[in-house]
């Protein structure tokens, strides 16, 4: 059974909750962040360690960057990119739950 929330969200906090979980939705982002959770790691590390272009790369960090959810620095003449708030990873391990709760009840139903 869910918790109970203390009150409902207000519009603005809706509306930031919205841009968060959109730019938590698209597997190249989320790909990302995973190869980022343990440290930090320049573009070309990115391209490599994920298998996407670095058109792709530069392009999703930049929405990641612009969420909130990543940081960088510059490292000689290379841009280095960090998770900046490993809470996005509990999200995504409620989300796992989630999923995880839901593949037993279908196979339950199965059986």
């Amino acid at each position: 059974m869910a918790r109970s929330l203390s009150k409902d969200f207000s519009p603005v906090q809706l509306q930031g909750i919205a841009e968060m979980f959109a730019s938590l939705a698209d597997r190249s982002r989320l790909t990302i962040l995973n190869t980022l959770r343990n440290s930090p790691a320049f573009v070309s590390e990115l391209c490599r360690r994920t298998g996407l272009k670095q058109a792709n790369v530069s392009k999703q960090l930049k929405v990641l960057r612009v969420a909130g959810l990543v940081e960088s620095r510059r490292v000689g003449n290379q841009i280095q990119y960090r998770v900046r708030d490993p809470m996005v990873f509990v999200l995504c391990e409620i989300v796992c739950r989630r999923l995880r709760r839901d593949a037993r009840r279908r196979v339950a139903m199965l059986q």
